[in-house]
């Protein structure tokens, strides 16, 4: 399986993906760090972490899979939301709330 089919059943298989630099633990850049504290904030205690430093066919492929340049980038039910500043801006908003809210009544 290439990165690009990997990639795809990962967004595709999970309700809320996080393709980061480090693990939520283990932040190993800012973006990455708040990207993973906005989640918590909204209430998403279960989501899936991908550590883009651990492969680099998946770094790479990540960044052409959305034609987004940056990492983290977030996926909620297969679509992609963006990056930390857009997650920043939606959390502000209230609108990332409502976007994961059906997904953490789900969860409980």
């Amino acid at each position: 399986m290439d990165a690009q089919q990997k990639i795809h059943q990962t967004v595709t298989g999970n309700p809320v993906v996080l393709y980061m630099k480090g693990t939520p633990q283990f932040p190993q850049c800012g973006f990455s760090s708040r990207a993973v504290q906005i989640l918590q904030s909204c209430g998403v205690k279960d989501f899936v972490a991908v550590n883009v430093l651990a492969d680099a066919d998946v770094r790479q492929g990540i960044k052409d899979y959305a034609n987004w340049p940056t990492i983290p980038q977030l996926y909620v039910q297969g679509e992609f939301v963006g990056g930390s500043d857009i997650m920043t801006e939606m959390y502000q908003s209230g609108e990332l709330q409502k976007q994961l809210e059906p997904l953490i009544a789900a969860a409980k």
